[in-house]
């Protein structure tokens, strides 16, 4: 196809698609049969790459009751959310304890709320199952107890911590479609994911590569997760690091934990840690430290960074993968919780970029919203719900806010441009960047193109002839 009169990089040109590549740029004439684009002085940018996120869980999402901030914020609305008619399993996200007044449910408190059928309701953190007795007898029905179903004096209160594959098992469930997270990304002119989830191993690869092929999903993709990733076909998606999930309350061994990052390394692969405490991330650069860091080594949400942490990862040449959104999202939350020295540590952004490190921007759904133009918006204000700013002096640019988003999701120190023979992964802008930067709304997103397909229009937006769409964006 051909794109005529775009924006790229302030200067005005024609672009020609050929295959999957950027065939070539400047003054073209249209071909014969060519399908063509008029993109009015629109800005044309590099497709964005969500450098986070965990997409079989945002799918499972949508089906799913809310049961947390921002939509659930009190004990009358808990018990609300989860009046719904039916007899199967009812499944919520996004519960948090505040909802509670501080108080996590047990079986017995669920029971009260709904006892004629099965419940299963996840903490926002990702962490933690909270079950109701139906819910705990169909479980241990299947399966046995294992060691993260919480009991108290010889009976099971219904938490359930870090057991997910256990409680996958148990429930026999498959993964979901990819269809409408696909359609979503493509809409904010998405056309690259990195699956972080740990887990990610042969069973995942294969539902990622038969996803593609049956064109539910239209981003490339690239997969992090286990060590077993590498005994997987790569067939639509390219290997990333292997990821390391640490908790705070139970740290691994430091050995048993080197041995993993060796184990990376003798799969040729690197490594991405999650961080979100302070003392995670002091054990994550000690193992580093010890397994001998190499570029491409990331650490995952630098929630906590003193500057001495900061200047630690940059002497290791690691790479970060923020989430600003998340002082938007859960700043107020912050404001009240987190001990007030850590308070000018939260999600930075502008001290990574000068100390040196490679900055990438991953949305980390479904616990934050998969929009990257809300959390371009985020990085520039660094204002919570209620107007509160946290951290102003790690603002940046909307250009530095963009690049989170363009950098190379195997290379975060390379920042993809639209230019000859790079791949045709692309998105359009209604507007200038002039006036898109003001702005960063995803509504200004006109279309979206990825491996030299039209995978996303906007209604709304008519500055070129309507074209054939890819399959899972065409509803």
């Amino acid at each position: 196809m051909l794109i005529r009169g775009a924006e790229v990089s302030g200067v005005l040109c024609d672009v020609r698609i050929a295959g999957t590549r950027i065939a070539e740029m400047g003054q073209l004439a249209q071909r014969a049969g060519e399908p063509l684009i008029e993109a009015g002085g629109g800005a044309l940018l590099p497709g964005l790459h969500d450098h986070h996120i965990h997409l079989a869980a945002t799918a499972a999402r949508r089906a799913s009751i809310p049961c947390g901030p921002p939509g659930v914020m009190s004990s009358e609305a808990f018990v609300r959310s989860l009046q719904v008619p039916g007899s199967g399993w009812l499944r919520g996200t996004g519960f948090h304890e505040s909802v509670l007044g501080g108080t996590l449910p047990d079986a017995c408190m669920l029971d009260r709320i709904v006892a004629d059928r099965p419940v299963r309701i996840q903490h926002a953190t990702g962490r933690m199952w909270l079950l109701n007795s139906l819910a705990l007898e169909k479980l241990l029905a299947a399966a046995p107890p294992p060691p993260g179903l919480e009991r108290k004096h010889g009976r099971f209160t219904g938490r359930l911590f870090d057991e997910d594959a256990w409680l996958q098992k148990a429930l026999g469930s498959v993964p979901p479609d990819f269809m409408d997270v696909s359609a979503e990304l493509a809409r904010y002119g998405v056309t690259g994911i990195t699956d972080m989830s740990p887990a990610n191993g042969t069973v995942m690869a294969r539902h990622f590569t038969g996803q593609v092929e049956a064109g539910r999903l239209l981003q490339s993709v690239v997969l992090a997760g286990s060590p077993a990733l590498s005994q997987a076909p790569q067939e639509h998606w390219r290997i990333g690091p292997l990821k390391l999930h640490l908790h705070e309350a139970a740290l691994p061994d430091f050995d048993v934990a080197l041995a993993l990052v060796q184990s990376a390394r003798a799969q040729g692969r690197t490594v991405a840690v999650h961080c979100v405490t302070e003392v995670e991330l002091v054990f994550a650069l000690a193992l580093l430290e010890a397994g001998e860091a190499r570029r491409g080594d990331r650490i995952e949400h630098v929630s906590v960074a003193s500057p001495d942490l900061v200047e630690r990862m940059a002497r290791l040449g690691l790479a970060a993968c923020v989430q600003p959104h998340f002082i938007a999202e859960r700043g107020e939350r912050y404001l009240a919780e987190v001990d007030a020295r850590h308070i000018p540590d939260l999600y930075r952004v502008n001290t990574l970029i000068e100390a040196g490190i490679a900055v990438a921007g991953g949305s980390d759904a479904p616990y934050g919203s998969v929009d990257p133009w809300a959390a371009m918006a985020a990085a520039l204000r660094r204002m919570t719900s209620n107007g509160t700013v946290v951290g102003a002096g790690e603002a940046i640019s909307p250009e530095a806010a963009l690049d989170l988003y363009l950098a190379d999701p195997l290379d975060f120190r390379r920042i993809r441009r639209v230019a000859p023979g790079e791949p045709a992964d692309l998105c359009l802008l209604a507007q200038p960047w002039s006036r898109a930067r003001q702005r960063l709304d995803s509504s200004d997103v006109a279309a979206t193109i990825a491996k030299g397909r039209l995978i996303h229009q906007a209604v709304d937006q008519s500055p070129f002839e309507r074209l054939p769409r890819a399959d899972a964006a065409a509803g």
